[in-house]
């Protein structure tokens, strides 16, 4: 049995390849600012039939549009929004990046800045503490939102409706069972009363985590911090010592990303 590497299929050189083309008409079009359907056709080394297909798929994205004057096009308003996408993540890292440092070292254990993605959990940043235990959340890692305490944080930062749809996902996905959903609400309920929540256990033997929201200007969690911490060390007293810190950091994330510092709410996130 060969054990190389298997050559692509031609479907998968088709794709790869109309990829390349889409990507050249967007850097033309950045650098023309405009072009027709010809100019775009002579520059990609294509007839005039690939290149308008090519405009007519990213035109219904949004990516290109047509000038109503010449018939020539342009970049369009979707691209607007996906930029707003990248920088608003960007924003968040340069924002919490400096926090989650300063977390891990008042701590003495790794921090963990994730995002949701669709029905996953993504681990976008880490602060670890080189004697801290080692921790299973590494960046750049995906698994499913309810597996982990920061997964179930942004979860319980979803309106009813987003959550139901959530749970559709992950019963097809992960086989969630109806009992699993009920303790799940029972979790959301506790993290909307207390503004945290503790994990034990998610992945196996010996690991644990305090997890709490990041909120954008709007109020909307938009991520979620998490203290990594051996289960075995994770006491109550430990959990009274380290639940102040992680929440006073989101806190602060929130209020860098905009959030107006509302003492008052912040009161109710430290168990009395």
């Amino acid at each position: 049995m060969s054990l190389g590497r298997t050559a692509p299929s031609g479907d998968v050189r088709t794709g790869t390849r109309s990829v390349d083309r889409a990507l050249a008409v967007l850097e033309s079009l950045a650098r023309n600012g405009e072009a027709s359907v010809v100019e775009l056709a002579g520059e990609l080394g294509v007839n005039k039939t690939t290149a308008w297909r090519i405009l007519q798929t990213l035109g219904r994205h949004r990516i290109v549009e047509q000038s109503d004057d010449r018939g020539k096009y342009r970049l369009g308003a979707g691209l607007l929004r996906l930029a707003g996408a990248a920088a608003g993540g960007l924003e968040l890292l340069q924002e919490a990046r400096p926090v989650c440092h300063r977390l891990m070292a008042a701590t003495g254990r790794t921090v963990n800045l994730a995002v949701r993605s669709d029905s996953s959990v993504f681990y976008l940043d880490q602060a670890a503490d080189p004697s801290a235990p080692p921790s299973y959340d590494r960046v750049g890692r995906y698994v499913p939102l309810h597996t982990t305490g920061a997964g179930r944080v942004l979860m319980a930062g979803l309106d009813s409706d987003g959550r139901a749809d959530l749970f559709g996902v992950l019963s097809r996905r992960t086989g969630l069972a109806p009992t699993e959903k009920a303790r799940l609400r029972e979790e959301f309920a506790r993290i909307g009363e207390l503004g945290y929540t503790v994990a034990a256990n998610d992945f196996g033997e010996g690991l644990a985590a305090v997890a709490a929201p990041v909120r954008d200007a709007r109020g909307d969690v938009v991520a979620a911090l998490s203290v990594s911490e051996p289960v075995d060390h994770l006491t109550e007293d430990r959990v009274e010592e380290v639940v102040p810190l992680l929440l006073a950091a989101t806190s602060e994330v929130s209020h860098r990303l905009g959030r107006r510092r509302d003492a008052g709410a912040l009161a109710t996130y430290v168990p009395g």
